[in-house]
């Protein structure tokens, strides 16, 4: 279970206030695949980080009671002047794996070549992506935390992390965060809209992706786009 308890982020800077998220209180339940939908600078990686821990809230509080990945495509969550074989070490001492097993793991699955071995401040965005994704799969967390990283690679490897995902959803919690309703459909039964800074969430993802669709059309037609 996550919970959030009166949770908002701003974000302050000289002259700058961005108030992200605004008193949010809701229970995701353990098992649930959840989808959320939200434009962009809505703040849906903001809100992934908080669940993750990777942020903490300017006010209120996030309850953990299941372990959480950090956000799949979560570019702080390594070290770029070491290599991706590096920080596969240094991530499978923290969670107390076989190092030499994690490594081959990730390097198996992520195809990265030589590049595994080099720092990742060379690597591309789809590269950074693809080895968090194969660390992340290395470890088994009770909730699978994904940021728009399924069309990272070939279709070789679009294929392999499907089946991937497909395989964590039947065996732990998976909230997962994309623009494409048909990804969301293919792997999410719940939803959740982030907008205005309020996530609002619904019993099927269709009806999620359709009121984030209608607030979308208004949007355009407020600001005379349409």
């Amino acid at each position: 279970m996550i919970r959030f308890e009166n949770v908002s982020k701003i974000y302050e800077g000289r002259g700058f206030h961005n108030l992200v998220l605004f008193d949010l209180n809701f229970t995701i339940p353990k098992g649930i695949s959840l989808g959320i939908c939200g434009a962009n600078g809505a703040g849906k990686s903001t809100l992934m980080r908080l669940i993750a821990g990777a942020e903490t809230p300017s006010s209120g509080r996030v309850i953990r009671e299941m372990s959480t990945s950090w956000p799949i495509g979560y570019t702080s969550a390594f070290q770029s002047s070491l290599s991706g074989a590096d920080n596969a070490r240094f991530i499978a001492r923290i969670y107390g794996k076989n190092v030499r097993e994690l490594q081959d793991f990730v390097d198996n699955f992520a195809e990265l070549g030589p590049y595994y071995h080099q720092p990742l401040n060379t690597y591309s965005a789809g590269m950074i992506a693809r080895l968090a994704f194969g660390i992340s799969l290395a470890i088994e967390f009770e909730c699978y935390l994904i940021d728009e990283v399924t069309a990272a690679g070939d279709e070789r490897f679009r294929v392999r992390t499907e089946k991937a995902l497909a395989e964590r959803r039947d065996q732990a919690t998976l909230i997962m965060v994309s623009h494409v309703p048909e990804t969301l459909r293919s792997y999410c039964s719940h939803g959740a809209v982030l907008y205005n800074g309020q996530l609002s969430f619904y019993d099927t993802i269709d009806e999620a992706i359709e009121v984030h669709m209608y607030n979308q059309h208004a949007l355009a037609n407020d600001r005379g786009m349409l």
